[in-house]
Formats: C-alpha cells, sequence, structure tokens
C-alpha cells in the first residue's frame, strides 16, 4: 500500500518555487532524494521510494525547470551549484536538521557539493551514476594514476542523441524519444522495458502538465563545481554505488569517486546502467537501507 504523500511549494529564490513531496512517517529519520539533470523528482521510482519509506521520512522534489517547479532559467539564469542551495532551501522549509541524502547523476555532484560546504546538515551520502568533483587522479589496482581527464567518457551514442537539436514534438514523438534516451542509459545488461519507460514518462508528463523537455540544466554554468581538498577531509559517511553497465559515467568513474571521497566505500549493484529499472530496486534499496542504518549508530 502507498504511504501517505505530503506535498506542498517551497520557495528557494525570489520568483522560484519547488515541487516537493514528502512520504513515510513524519518521525523517520529523514532522506533526501536528489534527481539528476532535467529530471523530476518523479524520476525516483515509486516502488524504490517505498521501499525507502518504510524506514525512513523520505522527500524528493522537482529541481528547478522540471516538473511543477518554477521554470525560470531563461528569464534568470543560475549555476548549477545553486541547484544545490535549493536542497539545503528544501530541509530548512521542511524543518529538516540532518538527513541522509541519495544523489543520482547530477544529483549525485550536488551531494557532493552538499558534503563539502554543508556537512553539518547530513547525515550520511549515497552518489549513484556521477562523477568526482575532484582533480586528484585515479589510482589503478597496479598503482598507475589516470588523469580526470582521461578517465572513459560518455558513450558516443549517448552524446548522439543529446547533440540533437531541441524540437517541438507531439507528445507520442517525445515519449518515444524518452524511451531511446532511457534504453541507450540502461546500459544493456538488464533487459530494457520500453513500455515501462514510456508509463514513467506519461506519468512525469501528467505531473508537470505538458511534455515540453527543459535544456536548462545543460546550460547553467558549472563555475565553482571543483572541491577536491573539501572531499579528501569528508567524515559524512558516504556511500558510493558502482553500476557495471554505467554509459555516463563508465567505470572506473565510481571506484575514482570511492577514492577522493574521504569515509567513502563502494558497492556494486549487478547489471546496473545510467538508470532505476525494476530489477536494481531491491538491490539498491537494500545496499542504501544498510548505510543509512550503519551511518547513524
Amino acid at each position: 500500500m502507498q504511504r501517505e504523500l505530503r506535498q506542498r511549494f517551497v520557495d528557494v529564490a525570489p520568483d522560484v518555487r519547488l515541487w516537493v513531496e514528502s512520504r513515510g512517517p513524519a518521525d523517520a529519520p529523514p532522506l533526501l532524494l536528489v534527481m539528476g539533470a532535467q529530471a523530476s523528482g518523479l524520476g525516483w521510482p515509486e516502488e524504490l521510494v517505498e521501499l525507502l519509506a518504510a524506514h525512513h521520512r523520505v522527500i524528493r522534489y522537482d529541481h528547478r525547470d522540471t516538473g511543477r517547479s518554477t521554470w525560470s532559467f531563461d528569464r534568470k539564469p543560475y549555476a548549477l551549484t545553486e541547484l544545490a542551495e535549493d536542497a539545503v532551501a528544501v530541509l530548512d522549509a521542511l524543518g529538516v536538521e540532518r538527513a541522509h541524502v541519495v544523489g543520482m547523476s547530477l544529483g549525485g555532484m550536488l551531494a557532493q557539493l552538499l558534503l563539502a560546504d554543508h556537512p553539518d546538515r547530513l547525515l550520511s551520502a549515497t552518489l549513484i551514476g556521477t562523477g568526482a568533483l575532484s582533480t586528484r587522479p585515479y589510482a589503478g589496482p597496479d598503482g598507475t594514476l589516470t588523469p580526470v581527464g582521461e578517465l572513459p567518457g560518455v558513450d558516443p551514442l549517448l552524446v548522439a542523441l543529446w547533440s540533437e537539436p531541441a524540437e517541438e514534438r507531439d507528445l507520442e514523438a517525445e515519449l518515444d524519444r524518452r524511451a531511446e534516451h532511457w534504453r541507450l542509459l540502461s546500459g544493456g545488461l538488464i533487459p530494457f522495458d520500453a513500455e515501462a519507460a514510456r508509463e514513467m514518462e506519461r506519468r512525469i508528463v501528467r505531473h508537470t502538465g505538458h511534455h515540453a523537455t527543459s535544456t536548462a540544466h545543460a546550460r547553467a554554468s558549472t563555475a565553482g563545481m571543483e572541491r577536491t581538498g573539501e572531499l579528501a577531509v569528508n567524515r559524512v559517511p558516504t556511500l558510493v554505488v558502482a553500476a557495471p553497465a554505467e554509459p555516463v559515467y563508465p567505470p572506473p568513474h565510481a571506484a575514482h569517486l570511492a577514492q577522493v571521497i574521504g569515509a567513502a566505500r563502494l558497492v556494486t549493484i549487478p547489471g546496473m546502467g545510467h538508470a532505476l529499472p525494476r530489477e536494481v530496486h531491491g538491490p539498491l534499496a537494500t545496499a542504501i537501507l544498510e548505510h543509512t542504518t550503519a551511518a547513524v549508530r
């Protein structure tokens, strides 16, 4: 049975409001879910949210220029670092002093900014499908050092899709494009369920009220993101999720991330790519819940 939902809007900046949802016992340890670029909070699958909400007050929200939140970039551009401050503003508005934070993709980078800039607000962090905000080289098993810029890049098929010019499409054509995007993000080890991807995107369209795709986060400034020194001395318990089929931050990015963050450990979710299909919900929820439980002992 789906747990009680509590929805509201939070003002995070002048003329900027974010849609926020809380689920699970109000007195349970809070867990903030931070999604990736151009992604609504509904990108966190219902089944995964329910598994986490059995033990936590789970909070998810729509970034600026996604979902029901304010679409403001074209009027007033912002830097990606401001999206991390939005996460703090959400916690403030909900009266949450400290929370477990789970970030995926861009959300994982925002979680790193929180680790570096607001460690006092975090009980733990879990980083999924993301790259390190650090210039420290990757140390391979044989001790070989690889500069960050020489680590494997994004799958060329994804680069090609992302490079296509933005254009208006009817709903079905847009759903086709989004399903193809999820197919590429999934990585190929777990059989891809196109209809499940389309249904998730239908829900997001209904939630948003239209099927336009924002490019705001791709255009936002990335200045001021590097946190090499701060991450190295981090003491917040941090879990890095490694995904064998990851096409955006392929191996060894996750291992590198675990190396550059103090108090970090690595766990592998078999078959996982840069997506959250049903097959990974159980293993991923188990890994997150074991981590959040251990973090507060």
